[in-house]
């Protein structure tokens, strides 16, 4: 049961120093990523009704080393 304890808390905190590495490299503060989304969104609802309560932003970094900006803004469905 300890390991599995151990195992968990290891992996959450690669997860959260990976999180601020790849923030740090984008060098966008959480500020400017709220400000982006915002931004974003905007844009998006210019043409399309999207569901706002939904939406995910996030910066992430494949097994390559490739970082990107992966956002997910759910369409409202048109009935």
């Amino acid at each position: 049961m300890k390991n599995e304890t151990d195992s968990s808390s290891k992996s959450v905190a690669k997860e959260r120093l990976q999180f601020i590495l790849i923030h740090d490299r984008i060098k966008l503060s959480p500020e400017e990523m709220k400000s982006m989304k915002k931004e974003l969104l905007e844009v998006l609802t210019r043409y399309i009704e999207v569901d706002d309560n939904h939406i995910k932003v996030e910066v992430d970094r494949d097994k390559d080393g490739m970082t990107a900006l992966v956002a997910n803004f759910p369409i409202k469905s048109s009935g």
